[in-house]
């Protein structure tokens, strides 16, 4: 693992970024260029002091996870991806499979929207991006899967009308049928698929039904503990390449809708929401 290296880079990664660039507020007169070392470590999900402790060069190798987050926060290019990669001593993730790695460019469309919610997701249900808005109508579920989730956490069905489970339950299983038999040797989605197979019963009798619907746009009905019944449209984007979707629910101006997801900005995540609450 190169250190030096990889403390150099990460301090000129974040220096060239202005918080405007990751959806952030810029606040008072920056002293110095850049991101602050706190705000890096927020949008990775890591301690400040973890942070801190890889850009002066004396910090433990990062999990492929976190050079993932890290990329992802510093809005690295797939070239510089690798290269972070490179000076931890990690082979960078390959084609073959679903890649966690979101462009620059998507990552700006995301921090973009403001005032609707949005996520960024592989194809197989994977979380790899949120807006703030997407965390305070769903909670914080970045790194998770929905589809695991929705089948092994009861809390987190709480989130929809019980009687619109079904069709969830049906939809989830059906469009992973169709990814699985698109990438039949994605390790990933094979790895999902035995999983659920084993965890959850009613997965194993929908996936034996062999339903097969792929994600598209539809109408979503959140139950959300704050603002109550939100009936939002569903809009899903592929970028086929990597096979990985952004996910924007919106409201039409003038419903009842639109004025509670209004109210949904600077909503705090209800507990149960959070991974924690599961």
């Amino acid at each position: 693992m190169d250190r030096p290296g990889l403390a150099d880079f990460l301090r000129r990664s974040r220096a060239r970024l202005e918080p405007a660039d990751v959806g952030l507020a810029g606040g008072p007169r920056r002293r110095t260029q850049g991101l602050r070392r706190e705000e890096v470590a927020a949008l990775t999900g890591m301690s400040v002091d973890y942070y801190t402790r890889l850009e002066q060069a004396r910090g433990p190798r990062p999990s492929r996870q976190m050079l993932g987050a890290l990329a992802r926060a510093l809005r690295l290019t797939d070239d510089e991806r690798d290269h972070l990669f490179h000076l931890t001593g990690e082979e960078p993730p390959r084609s073959g499979g679903t890649s966690g790695h979101v462009r620059p460019g998507l990552l700006l469309v995301l921090d973009r929207l403001h005032d609707v919610p949005a996520q960024v997701m592989s194809d197989h249900g994977d979380v790899l991006a949120q807006n703030a808005m997407s965390v305070a109508l769903v909670g914080e579920t970045r790194g998770e899967n929905i589809v695991r989730r929705f089948f092994t956490h009861p809390a987190a069905r709480d989130l929809f009308p019980e009687e619109d489970h079904d069709a969830l339950a049906r939809g989830h299983v059906a469009h992973l049928r169709s990814v699985s038999a698109a990438r039949p040797d994605d390790p990933a989605v094979t790895k999902l698929v035995g999983e659920l197979l084993t965890a959850s019963e009613e997965f194993g009798r929908l996936w034996a039904e062999h339903e097969v619907r792929v994600r598209r746009a539809s109408t979503k009905r959140f139950l959300h503990p704050v603002v109550g019944l939100l009936e939002l449209d569903c809009e899903t984007m592929l970028v086929s390449e990597q096979e990985q979707m952004l996910i924007v629910h919106s409201a039409r101006p003038g419903t009842e809708a639109y004025e509670r997801l209004r109210l949904l900005r600077g909503t705090r995540t209800p507990a149960f929401l959070s991974p924690s609450g599961d």
